[in-house]
C-alpha cells in the first residue's frame, strides 16, 4: 500500500511536471507557429493551416525536451516542500532525504514508460499526419519514394511521363538491380529500363549495363552507361527518412526490416529505437539529479538561480548525449553504446551523489 506522504509526494511531482510541460507546451507554439506561418507563406496558404500544423506538432517537439522539463519539474517539485517547510516535516517523521528521492524516481520511472507506450505512439501519429500534410501543402505530389520489403520505389513525373524507380539494394549513393518503368500520363507502359547498377550522387544518374525495352517497338537497345535524370539523388532520398519521430515502435522495426532486405545502414533506426528504450532510465536520472542539486543547493533562496543552474545543466547532458550519438552516427561506436554511455556517466554521478545524500 502506498502510504500518505508517498501518495501526496507523488501528486505533487504529476502536479509540478502538467505546469512545466503546459508552460513549455505554450513556449512551443509560439515559437513554432512563426515557423509554420512563414511557410504557409511561401506557399500562399491560409491562416488556418500553420495553426493546425503547429497543433499537430508540439506533441513531437515537446517529447523532445521531456528530460529538461522532469528536470526542471524536480526543481520546482523540492521548492514547493521547502517553501512549505513540508522536507522538514517529513523528517521529523522519519521521511529523509533517500525517502523523497526514491518516490519521485520510480514515479519517474512509471511516467517513463507510460511515455514510451501512449505517448510517443500519439505524438508519432500526430508527426505523421503533420508531415503528410506539410507534403500534400507544397503541391508535390508527383514525386514520391518509399521503402518495404521489395526495395526502394520511386514515382515521379517528368514532362509528360511518370517513372516508377524501383531498386532492389540502396546504400548512400549506389543502387543496384535497378527497374525503371516509363508510363504516359494514362498510365500505359512506354519503355523498360533495367540496369545492374548506378551511381546517384547527382540528380544524373549514371546507370551500368542498362538494358531499355521499348513496349512500343517491342525492341531492345543496350548501353554500357546510360543516363537518367531524376529528382532524387542519394541525399534527397536519404534525408526522406531521417524523420523517424513520425514512427512507432512497430513502424521503426518494420522500416529496420526493410532497411535490411535493401542492404541500406540501421543506424539511425537503431539509435532512435535506443534513445526511446532509454528514455525512462534517462527521465528518472535526470529526477535524481535535480534532487541532489535541491539538497545540496537548499541555501540558495532565489528561485531564478536555481532554475538557470537546472537548464545549464540540462545543456551540458544534452551536449553529453548528442556527441556520443555523433559517434554512433559515424558509426565510431555501436548505436547502443553510443546511446547508452551517457546514461552510464549520468548513472555514476547519480550514485556519488545519492551516497552523501542524507548528509544534506
Amino acid at each position: 500500500m502506498i502510504k500518505k506522504y508517498e501518495n501526496y509526494l507523488i501528486k505533487l511531482f504529476i502536479k509540478n511536471i502538467l505546469i512545466i510541460s503546459i508552460i513549455f507546451i505554450f513556449i512551443s507554439f509560439l515559437l513554432n507557429i512563426f515557423e509554420e506561418i512563414k511557410f504557409a507563406e511561401n506557399y500562399n496558404k491560409s491562416f488556418f493551416n500553420p495553426v493546425m500544423l503547429t497543433f499537430l506538432n508540439i506533441p513531437s517537439i515537446v517529447f523532445e525536451i521531456l528530460p529538461f522539463i522532469f528536470l526542471i519539474s524536480s526543481m520546482f517539485f523540492y521548492i514547493n516542500l521547502y517553501d512549505n517547510e513540508e522536507i522538514e516535516l517529513l523528517r521529523t517523521n522519519g521521511v529523509n532525504n533517500s525517502k523523497i528521492t526514491l518516490v519521485v524516481a520510480v514515479t519517474s520511472i512509471f511516467l517513463g514508460v507510460f511515455l514510451i507506450i501512449i505517448y510517443y505512439s500519439l505524438s508519432a501519429s500526430l508527426k505523421n499526419i503533420y508531415l503528410n500534410l506539410k507534403y500534400k501543402l507544397t503541391e508535390d505530389t508527383n514525386h514520391l519514394a518509399v521503402v518495404n520489403q521489395s526495395g526502394l520505389w520511386i514515382k515521379e513525373k517528368i514532362g509528360n511521363s511518370i517513372f516508377i524507380v524501383n531498386a532492389n539494394s540502396f546504400n548512400k549513393n549506389d543502387l543496384e538491380n535497378i527497374t525503371i518503368s516509363q508510363l504516359d500520363n494514362d498510365y500505359k507502359p512506354i519503355n523498360t529500363i533495367i540496369s545492374n547498377n548506378a551511381n546517384i550522387e547527382k540528380r544524373k544518374w549514371m546507370l551500368n549495363d542498362v538494358k531499355i525495352i521499348s513496349e512500343i517497338g517491342k525492341n531492345n537497345i543496350n548501353y554500357k552507361q546510360y543516363t537518367y535524370v531524376s529528382s532524387f539523388n542519394g541525399e534527397i532520398i536519404s534525408n526522406l527518412y531521417s524523420n523517424l519521430n513520425s514512427l512507432n515502435v512497430i513502424e521503426l522495426h518494420k522500416l529496420k526490416k526493410n532497411y535490411n532486405s535493401i542492404g541500406y545502414s540501421t543506424t539511425e533506426v537503431k539509435l532512435h529505437l535506443n534513445k526511446l528504450y532509454s528514455l525512462p532510465i534517462y527521465l528518472t536520472l535526470t529526477t535524481i539529479i535535480g534532487s541532489l542539486l535541491m539538497f545540496r543547493l537548499n541555501y540558495i533562496k532565489s528561485k531564478f538561480f536555481l532554475v538557470m543552474i537546472g537548464v545549464l545543466v540540462s545543456v551540458v547532458f544534452y551536449y553529453i548525449n548528442y556527441f556520443s550519438v555523433l559517434f554512433g552516427k559515424n558509426e565510431t561506436f555501436p548505436a547502443e553504446i553510443s546511446v547508452w554511455l551517457p546514461q552510464l556517466l549520468i548513472l555514476l554521478i547519480c550514485t556519488l551523489g545519492l551516497l552523501r545524500l542524507n548528509e544534506n
